[in-house]
This record gives structure tokens, C-alpha cells and sequence, in this order.
């Protein structure tokens, strides 16, 4: 598969001996950080694989502590394919790989390459808004209909506030959200573009395209020839 042109061999577990529950929990979290982070992630996928020097360079430009190496092998976006495999299992002993070691990784991965987390309180800031407007033109619909006495007094004025309150507090924490995790791309200092392969041209090739342009020297007419 390398001779064949592809920079990375994955290897995928086929008929893994592992737990429903962790065969879900991997499956849904592949899918998540796929879309939430906006990097394809294979399901089922281990460490061990094939890269190229290309490959290779590219991990090497990613100077981050926090390192998700099946998240940046896909982030770099080479020429990619899977080839399964059927996990025997395993001979003595048992995985020391606990869920909290899981949980370590999936929160590794997900901060690494994803904002979305930071942006959670945007987002609730604005259902709070949101509920502040429609508790508004409830109120309202009551003192238009002549029904404001079936209101407890001071009720609707506290619940305008708290939530008015709490959607700018919100709104505010993920504004700054939004900013840090600018600053956190910033920081880690990924590269802008990776370059695969470079092509140089060698002293003999620039000099064709000179001796090209040179116009062929044309025969001169033989005028006057005896017959």
C-alpha cells in the first residue's frame, strides 16, 4: 500500500473482544470529533500505522504538549487508507487501559481540536435571551387582554431580570471563549499549508527550454544554380 502511493497505512481493529459499552462509547466519539473538530476520524482506528517522511516531517512541525496522534496524522491530510485486521485475543493479563485513561484521551482530543466546548456558553446565553423575549410577550399578552390580575405581582419583573442577567453573563463568558480559543490555535502553532513534495529542476532541464527558443538557423535559397 506505501509502493502504492499512500502516505498513511491505518490500521483498523476488525472483531475486537471488547465490551459493548466501549465498542459504542469509541464509535460515538469517532463521530463526534469528526464533526465537531472538522477532522475525518476512522472508527476503530489504533496507533500503530505506516507514515511517510512527509508525514513524519509534518508531526514533527507540531510542537503541542497535549498530543492526539490520530487526530494530527488526520489533520495533515495525506493520502490515506485503512487496512483492517482481525485482533487476536489476548493471551494473559488484562487491559490496563481504565476508563478514566479513556476519558483522559476523549478530553485530550476534543480540546485539541475542537472550539465548540468554548462556545457552549454562547450558546446558552442566547437560549437565555431567547426565554427573556417570550417571557416579555407573555407578560405582555396578559396586560393586552385585560388579564394582568391572574399575574402574582413582582413575578414576571424577577424572572425578566434573572434571565436578562444570566444571557448577558453567558453571552459575555462565550465571547471570551471564542477569543481564548483563538489564542490557543495561535499558541499551538500548527503550520499554515504542508508541503508534500518539493521538484527542483536541474541545470541540463532549465537549459532546454533556452536552446528551444533559439530559432533554427533557416537554409539559405540557392539562386542563380546552373543547369
Amino acid at each position: 500500500l506505501y509502493r502504492a502511493g499512500y502516505d498513511v497505512v491505518l490500521t483498523q481493529r476488525v472483531g475486537a473482544e471488547a465490551s459493548r459499552f466501549k465498542r459504542w462509547t469509541s464509535a460515538a466519539f469517532y463521530r463526534l470529533l469528526s464533526v465537531i473538530g472538522n477532522t475525518p476520524m476512522t472508527t476503530g482506528s489504533a496507533d500503530y500505522r505506516l507514515l511517510s517522511r512527509p508525514v513524519l516531517e509534518a508531526l514533527r512541525q507540531m510542537r503541542e504538549y497535549h498530543r492526539f496522534l490520530r487526530g494530527m496524522v488526520a489533520w495533515a491530510g495525506y493520502r490515506t487508507v485503512v487496512l483492517p485486521y482481525a485482533e487476536r485475543s489476548r493471551l494473559g493479563g488484562s487491559s490496563k487501559y481504565s476508563l478514566r485513561g479513556m476519558a483522559r484521551l476523549a478530553a485530550d482530543a476534543t480540546f485539541s481540536f475542537s472550539l465548540v466546548p468554548l462556545r457552549i456558553a454562547l450558546v446558552v446565553g442566547s437560549c437565555f435571551l431567547l426565554l427573556a423575549v417570550a417571557e416579555a410577550f407573555y407578560v405582555m399578552s396578559f396586560w393586552l387582554t385585560g388579564r394582568q390580575h391572574l399575574l402574582v405581582p413582582g413575578w414576571s419583573s424577577l424572572m425578566f431580570m434573572l434571565l436578562i442577567v444570566g444571557a448577558a453573563l453567558m453571552i459575555a463568558v462565550g465571547f471570551v471563549g471564542v477569543y481564548v480559543g483563538y489564542i490557543f490555535q495561535e499558541v499551538k502553532r500548527r503550520p499554515v499549508y504542508l508541503v508534500r513534495s518539493v521538484h527542483r529542476a536541474t541545470p541540463e532541464a532549465a537549459a532546454e527550454p533556452e536552446a528551444a527558443a533559439e530559432p533554427e538557423a533557416a537554409a539559405e535559397p540557392e539562386e542563380g544554380r546552373e543547369r
